[in-house]
């Protein structure tokens, strides 16, 4: 590839920009290893597709606002470096597909010019921070919660202690008692509430979904806003300490929390804050920028279609809280829409509406602050660019991940199958257009990126072997699941699995049995009524493979016969010496503290030094054949298997050395000491392996 400048004027974003470039150089010439050089995209947002040889781009999108330059500058990336489509994720985010690896510094650089940012969209980082879609405009609100999200994403947004985590870390807000974030399921939640006129959240902590979903305990019941900042930084710390490193699918923080247990976790982020340099964080909620709407005169339009305008009103629009104002929600098929409608929409917002639109949980696109008056103009507008599908977050409003149309990861079809059951709602059950207490969600694997396992009817992408050892796609039925707020939600049972093209069959058993017995009861309280039996044996037939047809082996979206084909490899590996890679990264680490302490950023230099040591220990641990796993371990096992045995004298224990950390404040003599100490703990390892290489 050809060297790359940046025309950025931040310098911490250039660097940035300017390091991904010059690490895909170094991939390319085989210097990096394959595992840290994906480490180090998926925290740029760059991430492997089902398709080898190209890239998904994951944009960073916070509490999903977008403004309409924003919206532009995104179109003109996808239509320059992807294909022209929008896919609107249940993070908030935006992805763009089929973009070649060694353009993603560009396109980085362009989204940068209106502050849009690829870093950690994906990787072990603090995930996209999601919010209520609402928030500044939820009539049920006690206040904004977007200056808080948006300070708490600054704030941990090229922090030093979680960029190479054990695994993800995401985090929501919730604009009301609602709990429209999910705040359930969680590592950290938070909802929005005032005690005694102070405003403040309910906290929740180890929340996730996943193949084992577990509920997020309650941390604080009331926590000023002025601790969350310190209180999330002390829950990272002790999650990229202690947290899993050797299996992934245990490094969640909901397998910590489980471990250690909730109550001596809340003692360790307490005793965590002695060694964090800001005991409290004021989040000035006055100097938020928000959008404002413009003034416009009204627009008089003739609408032909009464009835069908009526209904939009009735199934599109969400109450704000401003008075003379309403929100218009935009149901977006798969959470895809395309660029030449993005420039419309941008622009339509921008001269009529405050220039934002906001991306919700659901995959949905929502326009605040649009003037009541102006809503036959916007029906019209709107439907000229296809976006007045009738029910915004009701039960035809099926969420779905993208599934085996690009991901690794995809087992069968979600996409697929979300349009075929969205078809048969729509034909067979038109009354459910206005029914919002209905939530369908479908996943293409486990990992229920489309969330199915909290959804009152969730579908979850499988196989089948039938005893001829042919393979066929299936869904895995899952009931009862849903949103109880406050904090509260319940995870659906697994019911039955069932060929995938039977899911339409499954959908019509589910709803005919509760339109005939339900009593006007809501879905998850019928299900709980009824019972994970009940629903088994209303469906259990279904789930036969005796009699497969041809077409049961051609997944939904597809004509070609099923193969399951699981986490196809990203890149071509390499092989080079990871102890002098690793050694190569403590040496980094190093230069970044020092770079930190010269701008007087102690907590960051303090951590960059602590990161370069315990990399540095496991350099030495791997080269002795020992496997390592969490941070903690890494400390404790250099200690038994180095120190005690003195293969290497230090004159203190590596623990002690290391656990200064947890011991001092963040200060200019502290930091500096704590540098000078892994300058010298580098040097001295790495004599120790030019040793025993030389032997």
């Amino acid at each position: 590839m050809q060297s790359f400048r940046t025309e950025i004027e931040n310098p911490i974003v250039e660097k940035d920009i300017i390091e991904l470039a010059n690490k895909i150089e170094l991939f390319h010439n085989g210097k990096i290893n394959e595992e840290k050089f994906r480490s180090l995209r998926l925290a740029r947002g760059v991430y492997g597709q089902r398709q080898q040889g190209v890239q998904m781009i994951r944009i960073k999108l916070p509490y999903g606002k977008v403004l309409s330059n924003q919206l532009r500058r995104i179109a003109d990336v996808s239509d320059e470096y992807s294909r022209g489509r929008l896919h609107i994720t249940t993070r908030q985010d935006i992805q763009i597909h089929y973009v070649d690896l060694d353009r993603t510094p560009q396109l980085w650089e362009e989204l940068e010019r209106d502050k849009v940012t690829l870093r950690e969209a994906c990787g072990n980082t603090v995930r996209n921070v999601t919010a209520s879609e609402t928030a500044g405009i939820d009539v049920d609100e006690p206040f904004d919660v977007s200056p808080y999200a948006d300070a708490l994403f600054r704030f941990f947004l090229r922090n030093p202690i979680c960029q190479e985590m054990g695994r993800k870390f995401k985090v929501s807000f919730s604009a009301s008692d609602e709990d429209t974030g999910l705040s359930y399921m969680h590592d950290l939640g938070f909802i929005a509430k005032i005690q005694n006129g102070e405003r403040g959240f309910k906290v929740l902590l180890g929340g996730g979904l996943g193949s084992q979903p577990r509920h997020a305990d309650l941390l604080y019941e009331f926590l000023p806003t002025n601790k969350i900042i310190p209180v999330m930084e002390g829950v990272l710390r002790l999650f990229d300490r202690h947290g899993e490193r050797k299996s992934r699918a245990k490094a969640r923080l909901k397998f910590l929390i489980k471990n250690i247990g909730l109550d001596a976790f809340k003692i360790l982020v307490e005793a965590e804050q002695d060694a964090i340099e800001f005991k409290t964080v004021e989040i000035d909620a006055e100097t938020y920028q928000a959008s404002i709407p413009v003034s416009v005169d009204l627009r008089t339009v003739n609408i032909d279609d009464t009835n069908n305008f009526e209904l939009w009103k009735s199934t599109n629009i969400v109450p704000q809280k401003q008075d003379g104002y309403v929100a218009i929600g935009i149901k977006v098929l798969l959470g895809d829409f395309y660029t030449d409608k993005a420039r419309l929409l941008a622009d339509l917002v921008e001269n009529y509406a405050a220039g934002e639109i906001r991306l919700s949980l659901r995959q949905n696109i929502l326009i605040p602050f649009v003037k009541e008056e102006l809503l036959p103009f916007f029906y019209t507008e709107l439907k000229k660019l296809g976006f007045t599908e009738l029910g915004y977050n009701k039960a035809v409003d099926i969420t779905a991940c993208p599934g085996t149309d690009t991901c690794n990861l995809g087992i069968s079809s979600s996409t697929g199958i979300a349009k075929e059951l969205e078809r048969i709602i729509k034909t067979e059950y038109p009354h459910y257009l206005e029914n919002e207490d209905l939530v369908i969600k479908i996943s293409g694997c486990m990992n229920a990126c489309g969330q199915h396992n909290m959804a009152n009817i969730g579908f979850q992408g499988m196989s089948i072997r039938t005893k001829n050892k042919l393979v066929a796609p299936a869904l895995q039925v899952l009931l009862g699941g849903g949103n109880k707020g406050d904090g509260n939600g319940v995870f659906a049972d697994k019911v039955v699995k069932i060929p995938s093209k039977r899911g339409p069959d499954a959908l019509r058993r589910i709803l005919n049995d509760y339109e005939q017995f339900a009593n006007n009861k809501k879905f998850e309280d019928y299900y709980a009524e009824k019972g994970e039996k009940y629903f088994y044996e209303l469906l259990t037939d279904l789930s036969s493979i005796e009699n497969l047809t041809q077409d049961d082996f051609i997944d939904w979206g597809s004509e070609k016969a099923y193969i399951k084909a699981i986490g196809i490899g990203e890149c071509a590996g390499v092989v080079i010496d990871l102890i002098a890679t690793l050694f190569l990264e403590s040496e980094e680490k190093i230069e970044d503290a020092t770079e930190a302490f010269s701008n007087n950023v102690y907590s960051s230099a303090i951590y960059y030094a602590y990161s370069s040591m315990v990399n540095s220990a496991k350099a030495i641990l791997l080269s002795e054949g020992v496997s390592t796993n969490t941070q903690a371990g890494i400390i404790k096992q250099f200690d038994e298997l180095i120190i005690d045995t003195k293969i290497l004298n230090l004159s203190v224990s590596f623990s002690d050395l290391v656990y200064q950390i947890k011991a001092h404040a963040p200060t200019e003599k502290f930091a500096k000491a704590y540098i000078k100490n892994a300058q010298e703990f580098l040097g001295v390892v790495r004599a120790l392996r030019e040793q025993e290489v030389s032997k």
